[in-house]
């Protein structure tokens, strides 16, 4: 079973990360970009088993390690 985590920054947090991307875009005329917020992909592949206790692990693993709950949100996706 695969899934993968998307962990971004909560809005409001500020992203100093995006703020520097974003001022180099501009400075490469790329000037319809108007924010730019950096986040990490985080892909898994757990041993088999069904796909809502899979979810469940992975939201474990994001709620106990890989995701700071405080400043950052996260998401599941199930890829096969």
């Amino acid at each position: 079973m695969k899934l993968r985590l998307i962990i971004q920054l909560k809005q409001g947090v500020l992203d100093p990360q995006g703020k520097a991307i974003n001022h180099a875009l501009h400075n490469l005329s790329f000037n319809e970009v108007k924010d730019v917020r950096v986040g990490r992909v985080v892909d898994l592949e757990l041993s088999e088993m069904s796909v809502s206790e899979a979810k469940k692990k992975a939201i474990e693993m994001a709620q106990n390690l890989l995701a700071n709950n405080v400043i950052e949100d996260f998401e599941v996706e199930v890829l096969s």
